[in-house]
């Protein structure tokens, strides 16, 4: 387990017995690492903003704030491998290292046994066939979509020819033949899509775009017609 993923499991860990403690020992030892490791975790935890704090005594140890936890969710075992089962498409699309995560913290938040039955019905699902190519882009081009930070792009165009282009990110666009960035190219002087799997390299810069509105009739795709993805 790396770091990044044993500091996720430390809070939620403290997540689910919140507001009782739970000794940097048991921690230790339920992530099989030292204690001083935990101890440089949970502190590193704090400078970071996370509320823990230490209850000394005999039964003490480290808490959760309660406020920051979330109450047991009311998914159903069907539901929630519906979840991974929609998941299993995002692989190789932008999303697909957030949905995982999404997905660890839905399980988390479960009653414990309806996240069993979960367990036990998706080890009874099955696929024909391989899994989707997991080839997510860098975490660099997601975290500038989201907070609309300019990219410098290597980029090939499907003629083959290699080009360094400042571009504007300003979102995703998924079709059958794979996933595209979508943003204003500065070199073109106009939108562009950019398929994922043909940027060779993408930098953050320092530069904040202006916000740009698009429409779905902004966009030329060969697949059909254009539709905008909808939370509610």
């Amino acid at each position: 387990m790396n770091r990044t993923d044993r500091l996720y499991a430390l809070v939620e860990e403290l997540r689910a017995v919140s507001p009782r403690p739970r000794s940097a020992t048991w921690l230790a030892a339920r992530l099989e690492v030292s204690r001083r490791t935990i101890e440089r975790d949970l502190s590193a935890l704090q400078q970071a903003g996370t509320p823990i704090w230490a209850e000394p005594g005999r039964t003490g140890g480290y808490c959760l704030d309660r406020d920051h936890t979330l109450p047991p969710m009311n998914f159903t075992a069907d539901e929630a491998v519906a979840i991974a089962v929609a998941l299993r498409g995002l692989a190789g699309s932008p999303f697909s290292g957030a949905g995982g995560v999404a997905l660890r913290k839905v399980l988390a938040a479960m009653q414990h046994d309806r996240a069993r039955a979960a367990a036990d019905l998706a080890a009874r699902v099955h696929f024909i066939g391989a899994a989707p190519p997991e080839s997510p882009p860098p975490a660099v081009l997601a975290d500038a979509v989201s907070s609309r930070r300019v990219l410098r792009l290597r980029y090939t165009d499907k003629a083959g020819r290699l080009t360094t282009r400042d571009v504007e990110p300003v979102g995703y666009v998924g079709s059958t033949a794979g996933w595209y960035l979508l943003g204003w190219c500065r070199l073109r002087d106009g939108l562009r899509a950019f398929r994922l799997d043909r940027i060779e390299q993408a930098t953050a810069t320092r530069e904040i775009a202006p916000r740009r509105l698009v429409t779905t009739d902004d966009v030329q795709v060969p697949e059909g017609d254009l539709t905008t993805l909808a939370l509610f």
